[in-house]
């Protein structure tokens, strides 16, 4: 049974950083792109970024590009997001997902993923 378990999400001021994690459980977790999204109160799930099974490519949205970064540890099952500068925008649940298909990156829609976790809550206050 696969299982995606999100952490690391908190209140942070504007500027500030967090990184969230996200463990991975059953199957071969370097096979598979991860990918992290968001959504904030009334709004649709947003991509966020994504990374390929050996963490050799990464795609960010434009809102993200240059403060936040993907990475994965494929010993430890477990993909990364730093966050840094955040924003008081940057506020939502974090969601981590996977691809089990195999679809060419960089799976910026959330119908490509296959399993979710929980979601973590990211607050940035002004």
């Amino acid at each position: 049974q696969v299982q995606l378990v999100e952490s690391g999400g908190g209140l942070v001021q504007a500027g500030g950083s967090l990184r969230l994690s996200c463990a991975f459980s059953g199957r071969t977790f370097s096979w598979y792109a991860m990918g992290w999204f968001r959504q904030a109160p009334g709004k649709e799930r947003d991509f966020v970024a994504t990374i390929s099974g050996s963490g050799g490519d990464a795609y960010y949205a434009d809102s993200v590009k240059g403060r936040f970064t993907i990475s994965r540890d494929n010993t430890k099952k477990t993909v990364y997001l730093q966050m840094n500068s955040l924003k008081p925008e940057d506020t939502a649940v974090y969601y981590c997902a996977a691809d089990f298909r195999g679809i060419t990156l960089p799976l910026r829609n959330p119908s490509e993923y296959d399993a979710w976790g929980q979601g973590t809550q990211v607050t940035v206050s002004s």
